[in-house]
């Protein structure tokens, strides 16, 4: 199968999940620009937490093909967790979507919960100062099966971009910055050697 005829079956099979508008092929001179808008990006204090390291941006530039999609509400997002705190190189906190667990976690004299952001260990907040290690937060690789199932396509992979990049690709698909629609980023190899 030719490389073209892989991504057309790639961006139609995007195109039918549930929550996914418009799509586009990026180009050299894209990967460049998100790599920058990216690294600027894990320079920048994220949710007043600590620094960025967009690790599923990063993972995605490495892929042979790279596919930004639109998303609406009604968009899936990958099963978690998509915000990862780490400290030391531990991971102190995370995003959960589970209701049951956010407010047994609320009761708990030891966590903080901010919306469905947790952070196991408060204390680690108050141990942090001008010579400590920052909060890093983590946004990492994402699996998607539902494209890694297409013949001659493989270590499919998702991205929840920074503002900025959102932004970039938004204004390369050609779309208005609407409330509530947001862009991901696949990114996949083609006939790779994981069969």
């Amino acid at each position: 199968m030719e490389k073209d005829e892989i991504i057309k079956t790639v961006r139609d099979g995007l195109e039918c999940m549930v929550g996914v508008g418009k799509t586009l092929v990026l180009n050299e001179e894209d990967r460049k620009t998100i790599a920058q808008l990216e690294e600027k990006a894990d320079q920048m204090t994220l949710m007043g937490l600590g620094r960025g390291d967009n690790k599923g941006v990063k993972t995605v530039l490495q892929r042979d093909v790279i596919i930004p999609f639109q998303t609406t509400m009604d968009y899936k997002w990958p099963c978690g967790p998509n915000v990862v705190l780490m400290h030391d190189e531990k991971v102190v906190g995370e995003d959960i979507d589970d209701a049951d667990k956010i407010k047994s976690l609320e009761q708990s004299s030891d966590s903080l919960v901010i919306g469905n952001i947790v952070i196991y260990d408060k204390s680690v907040l108050t141990s942090l100062n001008s010579k400590s290690e920052p909060l890093v937060v983590v946004l990492p690789p994402k699996p998607c099966n539902e494209i890694e199932e297409l013949p001659h396509v493989c270590n499919a992979t998702l991205a929840s971009p920074s503002p900025p990049t959102d932004e970039y690709l938004k204004e390369r698909m050609g779309l208005e910055s609407e409330h509530g629609t947001g862009s991901f980023l696949l990114g996949f190899d083609i006939e790779c050697e994981c069969e």
